[in-house]
């Protein structure tokens, strides 16, 4: 070994296993800072360090990219799939809080969804933040944005629509959205930096029939019309095409053709009854980022 190819290991040495500055390094060593990066760049390029990814973080990462570049997505996080028993929607939901919580800044005002998943986000996210998060709903509904009893810290603005998620008639619904209070909420909903939104399956867990809203024959007269799931219980076929119902028309929700013209908006849902009701949201366009869980994720590579 000559004297280059010994200082280059000797570099390496100190620097990846002894976890040496390069300063030290280099006075270590004797040479310049910029010698010691250099000779980095050769450990490197002739092998004399390999980095490995672990099998399990490989796996992943090639699962997020595959993802990413089938649906043509901004961004996918993707998290192990807890053992069987576990609540997948509170694994993701705090995924979904740690993620945004990463990108959270000073004044941002956060869209919000209805759905148990959502939820669940919205209040770690308000138990986390240092300061007060601004969040607006995408729906009407009030009781479903408030804080659970679990919350002792609820760090956060609500902006909600005053108004109920399905209202009596269309015409109802209508008159309400020409009400200045709703109006204001709807010009902010276009405003706001980051939107998170659930997407649910037509099951009997549906969080739109255990809260009441619906119930079962209005889930199979939207099955019969084709529908595979919801997104702000927008209810969809299998394409992402929104399916034309009474419900649609006394539904207080944002429309999925603003949705589709939010920037950052970010699905949150996982487990394989929801597999088909993801496949459509993105096929219809509606998402920037997926945050779903491994095995889900698997199987919308399959389904492809």
């Amino acid at each position: 070994m000559n004297y280059e190819d010994s200082l280059i290991v000797k570099t390496a040495w100190y620097y990846y296993i002894e976890n040496m500055t390069q300063q030290k390094i280099s006075e270590k060593l004797g040479i310049s800072r910029m010698k010691v990066i250099k000779l980095l760049d050769k450990a490197k390029q002739t092998g004399v360090i390999q980095f490995k990814i672990s099998p399990e973080r490989s796996q992943q990462l090639m699962i997020e990219q595959k993802l990413t570049t089938q649906w043509n997505l901004k961004d996918i996080f993707v998290v192990p799939t807890p053992p069987s028993g576990s609540n997948l929607n509170e694994t993701i939901a705090q995924a979904a809080a740690m993620y945004i919580g990463d990108r959270l800044t000073e004044n941002m005002f956060i869209n919000m969804g209805y759905g148990d998943t959502p939820s669940r986000v919205l209040n770690h996210l308000a138990t986390i933040a240092e300061t007060p998060i601004s969040v607006v709903s995408l729906t009407g509904g009030v009781s479903y944005y408030l804080p659970n009893i679990r919350s002792n810290i609820f760090n956060a603005k609500l902006y909600l629509y005053p108004a109920p998620l399905l209202v009596s008639s269309k015409e109802m619904c209508k008159a309400m959205r020409n009400e200045p209070p709703i109006e204001e909420i709807a010009r902010m909903v276009r405003l706001a930096t980051m939107t998170v939104v659930g997407i649910g399956a037509m099951n009997d867990e549906a969080t739109i029939i255990s809260n009441g809203i619906l119930n079962q024959n209005d889930f199979l007269y939207l099955s019969m019309q084709g529908a595979v799931g919801d997104i702000l219980t927008h209810f969809i076929d299998k394409d992402g095409k929104p399916i034309h119902s009474d419900v649609e028309e006394r539904l207080f929700s944002t429309p999925l053709e603003t949705l589709k013209s939010l920037n950052n908006v970010i699905g949150i849902s996982g487990g394989p009854q929801k597999v088909e009701a993801i496949r459509a949201a993105l096929r219809g366009g509606y998402l920037d980022v997926l945050i779903t869980d491994e095995e889900t994720a698997m199987q919308l590579i399959d389904l492809s």
